[in-house]
């Protein structure tokens, strides 16, 4: 059940990251994987601040993080040719 809550928050991260981070986005189905991936950034990220989160509300704060940081990044390097 923890598995499914974490493709949950994730999942809905993304897919907010990608409507903050409008025209930068991968649509949809990259959303969803990017808040996937954010996810772990944004605890990797969160743990290396030193920052705990507890419940639904910091696992969400966490991956959304994580997510519009991965979605920024990448639109930085897409712009700069390093793909």
């Amino acid at each position: 059940m923890k598995l499914l809550g974490f493709l949950l928050v994730g999942l809905a991260a993304g897919w907010l990251a990608g409507k903050v981070t409008k025209g930068r986005g991968f649509g949809l189905v990259g959303s969803l994987v990017v808040g996937l991936i954010g996810s772990f950034l944004g605890g990797y990220l969160f743990g290396l601040l030193g920052w705990s989160t507890y419940g639904v509300a910091g696992a969400f704060t966490s991956a959304f993080v994580g997510a519009l940081v991965l979605v920024l990044l990448t639109a930085v390097l897409k712009r700069s040719g390093a793909n």
